[in-house]
């Protein structure tokens, strides 16, 4: 029951993120605001919701070096994941930045090998490699990913490893604080992890917000700054903790490939993009590759059944 909790947590986190993409694009196609005020105001947003919620919740006392480690967790769920994902879009181009962005379980699994000596078993490398090759298929056949790229090649190259390392900074945070989100309520981490982003991105956004035209914004790029505040923000956040609770780094790490099978949808909805087999196909691959890496023995499955068949070797 619990797995089954985590699976539709970040089946829901992914699901939301993947339509925050268009919703955000939509918004900065106005050219009123910039990637670096929409990233703002999804930790402020954020960080006064939950706030706002842990109010109205038992209070939770978080202990100086707690705090230290929410402060570092901050770092790697949100300041750098976020930052730098957000500059290294603008170095690169999209399709690089969406190609580069299928490595986030393949990090998910070699950081849980070595800080939580979770083994990499057959299945979860099988499991990866299907749900990679579902989501550069849908990637490289989607109208986007074969527009030519304006970027130097030098900026191109600084912007595919700032995308990277907002994916190995995403993928420390689940490993790093797999086990320490069960210390405290959710709200009580969020609204001190929020808190710590929105003071270390202040500085680089500040006169990018001051400078947003905020009376020029039309109620369908209101509404879609409210969704990615509210929903792709605050509602996701709190199922990532619920997914990390229960699931394992590499499995929860998988749903990242929802994200572009999310978007590929809303693309067709808008008439931005077609379906066809190849779509069909990619998305089997990812659904499948998530099922594989789930269905793989964890470090404590392996060594209850190494246990198991000792105790029935000793019987004979």
């Amino acid at each position: 029951m619990q797995k089954l909790k985590g699976h539709g947590a970040m089946l829901c986190a992914n699901t939301m993120w993947g339509l925050m993409s268009p919703l955000a694009k939509l918004v900065m196609l106005g050219g009123l605001v910039t990637p670096l005020v929409v990233t703002d105001l999804r930790v402020f947003g954020a960080m006064v919701l939950f706030w706002i919620v842990s109010f109205f919740r038992k209070p939770e006392h978080v202990g100086h070096k707690d705090l230290a480690k929410l402060f570092v967790a901050s770092l790697l769920a949100i300041v750098f994941n976020q930052g730098c994902f957000i500059f290294g879009v603008g170095l690169t181009s999209p399709a690089d930045a969406s190609i580069i962005t299928t490595s986030m379980p393949l990090w998910a699994m070699v950081l849980a090998a070595i800080f939580l000596k979770e083994p990499i078993t057959g299945k979860k490398v099988l499991g990866i490699a299907f749900g990679a090759t579902g989501a550069l298929l849908l990637i490289m056949g989607s109208s986007h990913a074969g527009t030519s790229s304006t970027v130097s090649g030098d900026k191109s190259i600084w912007g595919d490893l700032l995308v990277l390392m907002a994916q190995l900074s995403y993928a420390l945070y689940l490993v790093l604080f797999k086990n320490f989100v069960g210390k405290y309520s959710v709200f009580t981490l969020m609204k001190w992890m929020f808190t710590y982003a929105f003071i270390c991105l202040l500085p680089f956004s500040y006169n990018d917000l001051l400078a947003a035209d905020w009376a020029g914004l039309s109620l369908m790029e209101i509404g879609s700054l409210a969704f990615i505040v509210v929903g792709s923000t605050f509602l996701c956040y709190i199922l990532v903790v619920v997914g990390q609770k229960n699931l394992r780094p590499t499995v929860a790490g998988m749903y990242n490939y929802v994200q572009p099978v999310v978007a590929c949808i809303v693309a067709i909805c808008w008439g931005m993009d077609s379906f066809n087999w190849v779509k069909g196909v990619s998305i089997l691959l990812i659904f499948g590759g998530v099922y594989l890496v789930t269905m793989s023995r964890s470090r404590a499955e392996l060594e209850a059944h190494e246990a198991s068949v000792k105790g029935t070797e000793d019987n004979r």
